[in-house]
């Protein structure tokens, strides 16, 4: 009797055990929970809406597409259009749709909300360079990722993961919201003080610098060694890419610095 006594004694104790394991473990998860909805209230609390207005200029407001072309045309590309509030591409059979702002910049600070497909992959260019010789936006155009991290391929790839400074920095997985939720990403360029920047979801995830040689060291230990035209050319168009994949931008507007 005394041996079955010290049996369910022991049993109890090691389900109390149990149970207060369990009881932290729900613990911390209701914590990273609550920590992620204070996030995104704090993001949502400097809303792109209430920012000051003064010198930031719109490229697009949901209504109309007119500060944009495609990339070595004069014309827009049939496969963006105007869903909602968003500016949407829909990939057609022939590829290449990628377009650019009208306007030229050189410092500024960029500010858009994107969302990508299931298993979608997208791009944000900057100091995109128009000639014959290129026939692509990303050939001149450095590029923040746009990318459904947990379905595409390239994402095995840590610099090729969205928010990432395309093949040179990582942008952290955590600060970057799932395939069909939008995110918002604000890009600085500063040639003057030649600092990059990209803060993504209200969180600076990077700096970099923007020419010089700290920045061909990073080129050169990238995809884009030997590249005649990437990265080189100051002032230049902000670009979208079309990568064959449903994505959408809205509340474009930029800052001249």
């Amino acid at each position: 009797m005394k041996k079955i006594v010290m049996v369910l004694i022991a049993m109890s104790l090691l389900n109390c055990k149990k149970d207060k394991e369990q009881t932290k473990t729900i613990e911390k998860e209701q914590t990273k929970t609550e920590q992620t909805e204070q996030a995104k209230t704090e993001v949502e609390a400097t809303t792109k809406e209430t920012w000051p207005t003064k010198d930031w200029v719109s490229l697009f407001d949901g209504t109309s597409m007119d500060n944009w072309r495609g990339y070595g045309t004069e014309t827009m590309h049939p496969e963006w259009t105007i869903e909602g509030d968003a500016m949407a591409f829909t990939p057609s059979k022939e590829g290449g749709k990628n377009i650019i702002s009208k306007n030229k910049y050189i410092n500024f600070r960029l500010s858009l909300e994107w969302k990508i497909s299931e298993n979608g992959n997208s791009g944000i260019f900057w100091g995109v360079h128009e000639d014959e010789k290129y026939s692509e936006a990303y050939q001149t155009g450095p590029e923040i990722q746009v990318l459904d991290n947990n379905g595409h391929p390239d994402a095995k790839f840590p610099t090729h993961r969205a928010g990432s400074l395309y093949d040179m920095i990582e942008c952290p997985g955590e600060h970057v919201n799932p395939a069909g939720e939008w995110n918002w990403v604000v890009l600085e360029v500063n040639h003057d003080t030649n600092l990059g920047k990209v803060t993504m979801n209200g969180k600076e995830v990077m700096t970099f610098p923007v020419h010089g040689e700290a920045w061909d060291e990073m080129v050169e230990n990238s995809k884009f060694k030997g590249w005649e035209g990437f990265g080189n050319y100051r002032t230049g168009h902000i670009g979208l890419q079309d990568h064959s994949d449903k994505v959408w931008y809205k509340n474009i507007k930029i800052k001249e610095l």
